[in-house]
C-alpha cells in the first residue's frame, strides 16, 4: 500500500464527561457565556465552552506542553 501524505486521522469520538462543581463556579461560567454572546453574537451553552476552555487552558500551560513533548 502507498503512504500517503496525510497520517491516519486519530481517534475523535467524543467522550461524555459528567462533574460537580461549586454554585459559584457555575455562576462564573454563566457569565462568562454572557459575555461570549456579546463579544461574538452568537450563544454557545456552558457545556459547549468549557472543552474550548479547558484546551485553552492545557495549551497555555508551559510545564504542561513541555513534558508532553518530552514523552512524545
Amino acid at each position: 500500500m502507498a503512504d500517503l501524505k496525510l497520517a491516519k486521522l486519530p481517534d475523535r469520538t467524543p467522550v461524555k464527561l459528567t462533574i460537580a462543581m461549586m454554585p459559584e463556579l457555575h455562576a462564573a461560567l454563566t457569565e462568562y457565556a454572557a459575555l461570549y454572546v456579546q463579544t461574538y453574537g452568537r450563544e454557545e451553552p456552558v457545556a459547549e465552552l468549557i472543552p474550548a476552555m479547558l484546551e485553552a487552558f492545557l495549551e497555555s500551560d508551559r510545564m504542561f506542553v513541555r513534558s508532553r513533548a518530552a514523552r512524545k
